[in-house]
């Protein structure tokens, strides 16, 4: 397949000014991309012009906004004269819990930053990338196959993502549009920092549910130039660590094992009651 030139592109990328997001702009920047950076951040602008003065915009929007995310398209056409692909990257993981005790509206956030803000950002920027024959770029996660005990809402968020990029991958093929669904896995960034980190009864609970081999760290720069990799060849998924792939593949063999051991696990009981007494 040609390779996918991204000199002279135009680039949307929600969540734009966070670790993953504004490593991804400058990864595309320095492949010759210009950037419209979209984030609820209300320094977008100004983060977005530290990034480059010259190749990157930055619009403060909430994806959970349609309205807003199809101004903030305007407003990047308006700079740089077109839109060629939209990375959907905005993203929140909520406080560690159980779903029974979980209050309903934290889970509903989470469903709509992650589910909802990433269809409103597709649907922003359908019309420009179908012109352009560009593509679209989802970031899923590896929770979209991992049991997702103790996070739900957000595997649960994960797992949407994943089946929207692949029917837009079906779907959009007679345009010339493809979309890649990215997987990345423990990301060195505030939400990991904040939401596993400084919560030592989720850490605990994640290192029951992988093997820890698979726990390893990546860096916001690694995943960063992984996404524009995949762009360059229009792949239509990429995982990081690479050593996530085998249980991708095989997800549907591994998993119910997986399950049925969390199960009976009395350390994965007991860290489950810590989540309740909360």
């Amino acid at each position: 397949m040609t390779k996918y030139e991204l000199d002279g592109k135009v680039v949307l990328i929600t969540g734009g000014t966070g670790g993953l997001g504004s490593a991804t702009a400058r990864a595309l920047i320095s492949r010759g991309a210009r950037v419209g950076i979209v984030d609820l951040h209300p320094q977008t602008p100004e983060i977005a012009t530290r990034i480059s003065p010259s190749a990157a915009v930055g619009v403060t929007a909430d994806v959970c906004a349609p309205d807003a995310l199809h101004d903030a398209v305007a407003l990047i056409c308006e700079r740089f004269g077109r839109v060629d692909v939209a990375i959907a990257n905005a993203g929140v993981m909520g406080r560690g819990s159980t779903f029974r005790t979980m209050p309903a509206p934290a889970a509903e956030k989470v469903l709509a930053v992650n589910i909802n803000g990433v269809i409103n950002t597709v649907n922003a920027a359908m019309k420009q990338v179908v012109a352009n024959q560009g593509q679209i770029v989802l970031i899923s996660s590896v929770f979209a196959f991992l049991n997702g005990t103790g996070a739900i809402p957000y595997a649960m968020s994960k797992a949407a993502v994943e089946q929207l990029g692949r029917g837009l991958r079906v779907e959009l093929a007679q345009h010339g549009v493809s979309a890649t669904t990215a997987y990345f896995s423990l990301i060195q960034t505030d939400m990991i920092r904040h939401g596993v980190d400084e919560d030592p009864t989720i850490a605990e609970l994640l290192s029951r549910t992988a093997p820890r081999p698979l726990l390893k760290r990546i860096e916001p720069d690694q995943a960063a130039h992984a996404v524009a990799h995949a762009i360059e060849h229009r792949s239509p998924r990429v995982i990081r660590p690479a050593r996530w792939t085998p249980l991708s593949v095989l997800r549907g063999l591994i998993n119910p094992v997986i399950d049925a051991r969390l199960a009976r696990d009395p350390a994965v009981r007991a860290l489950l009651r810590k989540l309740e007494a909360r």
